[in-house]
């Protein structure tokens, strides 16, 4: 259940990037704005810093998560060398804690993925120069490929 919940995760996340992109592609914005270079400039300095706050925010969520796991192999450890008359609640508080961390990453990974869409589409607005730029976007190289797949299967699916 949790690795088809994590590959249903997957193929969000890769169907929307490459909807992203084939909207970058397909619309793109290279209209002359009547803002001076200077403000371009300066437009594409703060984009950047968004992109680096967005890639340090993911580290951050990678590395709490690691830790809420080492923190529950630490409790399973407990749980395994405790007396048979206490591993039942140990393995009750284990199991709630659990399913509160899956609810709240749930509920983290919803709240990123919203910003990062939000955050693709500020960079199709700016031009495909923009995005290739990104160090979110250079994390993904080869992704296409695997997103392309992805939706062959949700098509076969959905047969």
């Amino acid at each position: 259940m949790k690795m088809q919940k994590n590959n249903q995760t997957n193929l969000i996340i890769r169907s929307s990037l490459a909807l992203a992109l084939a909207l970058a592609i397909w619309f793109p914005v290279q209209a002359r704005s009547a803002e001076p270079a200077e403000g371009k400039e300066m437009m594409k300095g703060k984009m950047m810093e968004g992109c680096k706050e967005m890639k340090a925010q993911k580290q951050k969520m990678k590395e709490d998560m690691k830790a809420q796991g080492d923190q529950l192999t630490a409790q399973i450890a407990k749980m395994n060398n405790a007396p048979a008359d206490k591993k039942v609640d140990l393995l009750a508080a284990i199991v709630t804690r659990m399913e509160e961390q899956k609810i709240a990453v749930d509920a983290r990974k919803a709240k990123m993925e919203e910003k990062m869409m939000k955050h693709m589409m500020q960079h199709m607005q700016m031009g495909k120069e923009s995005m290739a730029q990104c160090p979110m976007m250079k994390g993904m190289k080869g992704m296409d490929d695997k997103s392309g797949d992805a939706h062959k299967e949700h098509q076969k699916e959905q047969k």
